[in-house]
């Protein structure tokens, strides 16, 4: 069991940017691997960012050079820098925690982002 807060959505001017950060708490020992989503209106969630307990990342074709996924296992956080912000960035984003084997994941409550032009 884990619990995920997340926080640093807001608006944002485009160009501009911002650091979500998501603690974890809880069985935080199991966290085998953290992800960032994002859903936008009348869109699926999506995968934006992952970052292993280890330090391996993958970023969303459409964020590569933009955002950057960062954790520290010692204070069971991951962070997602966010820079060079575009509209089509605006969604609300997710965080979430799988366990080692993956078979279970967490979700955080999301927060909103907003990018104005």
């Amino acid at each position: 069991q884990v619990q995920l807060v997340e926080s640093g959505g807001g608006l944002v001017q485009a160009g501009g940017s911002l650091r979500l950060s998501c603690a974890a708490s809880g069985s935080t020992f199991s966290i085998g691997a953290w992800g960032w989503y994002r859903q936008a209106p009348g869109e699926q969630r999506e995968l934006v960012a992952r970052i292993t307990t280890g330090g391996f990342t993958v970023h969303a074709d459409s964020v590569k050079g933009r955002f950057t996924v960062s954790r520290d296992n010692a204070k069971n956080t991951v962070y997602l820098q966010m820079n060079s912000l575009k509209p089509e960035d605006t969604a609300v984003y997710y965080c979430r925690a799988d366990n080692y084997g993956y078979s279970v994941a967490y979700w955080g409550q999301g927060t909103q982002v907003t990018v104005s032009s």
